[in-house]
């Protein structure tokens, strides 16, 4: 008889194994929703899934009364619009300042202890400076998300260029590449894979900065839509809008993993 340790789920199992957890949550959810609105018809606490469907379906597929938008989708695409910007300037400058940092002894000499004391910083601390300097329109919030996460990317960038073995670097130049070839020809190849790495692992950071400034000062997005909505005690839209952006989250995330195995297939069969 085999001991537990040694035992590996077939491919079917596995992936019946995996859902488990979800139905079990949707299955306790309906249960004590139900037993809540079965003692008082009107709690707001565990709304059932037809009101949050019927409240739903009037966000995404009814005009809004006020604005003529369909808020639901208002609200995920200006999300995603700063999320992405933002993302997309943080893994520019930390790939740039990482490999500079890493690759470079002058260079790491004089902003390591910078970059490392910049990612101690609480972020979130920073919004208030960043609301009275840049205003509260989109800059400030796509540079929560960038300032956020540029340490992060930076330093991991950092930590592999260190990684890579000083054996390349020396044949490199022992076939006469200069600096800028070394960098272009050697660490780049080997990190741009990392760089994705890096990305996907500093999104939930990301979601997060984006939701806190689109809490404290927007007037669209996921963020703004579930600290709006929460004064009403609107469970019925918080909980799908919470739900949603998970779904965002893990497509993003899977988005980049079949972006970086189509680019760099080797890295993703080590």
């Amino acid at each position: 008889m085999k001991k537990l340790i040694n035992l590996s789920p077939s491919p079917a199992v596995k992936w019946l194994l995996g859902l488990l957890p979800f139905v079990l949550i949707v299955v306790i959810y309906v249960a004590a929703s139900d037993a809540r609105l079965a003692e008082n018809p009107s709690d707001k606490l565990l709304p059932s899934f037809t009101s949050m469907q019927e409240a739903m379906s009037r966000m995404a597929f009814e005009p809004s009364k006020r604005s003529g938008d369909y808020v639901f989708w208002t609200d995920t695409l200006s999300s995603l619009r700063r999320l992405s910007i933002g993302v997309g300037i943080a893994a520019v400058a930390g790939l740039v300042i990482g490999i500079a940092t890493g690759a470079l002894p002058l260079v790491n000499a004089a902003l390591s202890p910078l970059l490392t004391v910049v990612s101690l910083i609480p972020c979130l601390a920073l919004l208030p400076v960043l609301f009275i300097v840049l205003g509260l329109g989109e800059v400030s919030k796509i540079s929560l998300i960038t300032i956020g996460i540029t340490p992060f990317i930076a330093r991991d960038i950092q930590r592999r260029a260190r990684e890579i073995p000083v054996e390349q670097l020396i044949k490199a130049q022992t076939l006469g590449a200069n600096t800028a070839q070394i960098i272009s020809r050697v660490l780049l190849p080997q990190l741009l894979p990392k760089l994705i790495n890096s990305v996907r692992l500093s999104l939930g950071t990301g979601w997060l900065f984006l939701i806190a400034a689109e809490a404290i000062a927007s007037t669209d997005g996921l963020g703004y839509r579930i600290f709006l909505v929460r004064r009403y005690l609107s469970m019925e839209v918080i909980l799908p809008y919470v739900a949603w952006i998970t779904i965002l989250a893990f497509l993003f995330d899977l988005l980049l993993r079949k972006l970086g195995s189509r680019l760099f297939p080797w890295e993703s069969a080590e």
